[in-house]
């Protein structure tokens, strides 16, 4: 009898339309952990702004994070390389046009956290660090934007190719 009962079941199951994740408060608890995969890409303090621009260049990140020994001692973006710097200062130390001790995050932090920083802060780049305040990650706009568009995927990766032309796709939609 239980077989019976477990198989009506599972076509019940199967016949319900499958529900999308959707987007609650809780989805912004999970662990900023969650958003990025990679680990930190750093450089210690006396590099080169040169360098740094180099090394972001050809990892084609928007930051780097200045490490002192294995302690996070900053972090330079491109907006301080549009915002801080003149052509002639390329041989300078970057940690002279780095934002010191910057506002991070434990990989631990709720990713709401994270939103904060970056809403508020107006922040586009948040290192992660240790208990040591050493550097394991750094957690960007596109990490978060990449977590969001997961609970509207289909309607994310369905859009016409040509926004101008919208509402002539939505007319063709059901041919």
């Amino acid at each position: 009898m239980d077989d019976v009962i477990e198989e009506e079941l599972t076509i019940v199951a199967e016949r319900e339309p499958r529900r999308r994740p959707a987007l609650e408060l809780e989805a912004l608890r999970q662990p900023v952990r969650r958003l990025t995969h990679r680990g930190p890409l750093t450089l210690p303090l006396h590099a080169t702004l040169d360098e740094a621009v180099r090394f972001m260049r050809d990892r084609h990140v928007g930051c780097v994070l200045l490490v002192d020994g294995e302690r996070l001692a900053g972090i330079f973006t491109e907006r301080d390389l549009l915002l801080k710097v003149e052509s002639a200062d390329r041989l300078r130390p970057v940690s002279e046009f780095m934002t010191a001790d910057p506002d991070v995050l434990k990989p631990e932090a709720p990713i709401v956290y994270a939103l904060n920083l970056m809403s508020v802060g107006g922040h586009r780049h948040v290192p992660l660090v240790d208990d040591a305040h050493r550097p394991v990650g750094v957690v960007s706009m596109r990490d978060v934007v990449h977590y969001l568009v997961a609970f509207f995927l289909k309607e994310v990766l369905t859009l016409p190719p040509d926004p101008m032309r919208a509402e002539e796709w939505r007319e063709r939609d059901g041919a």
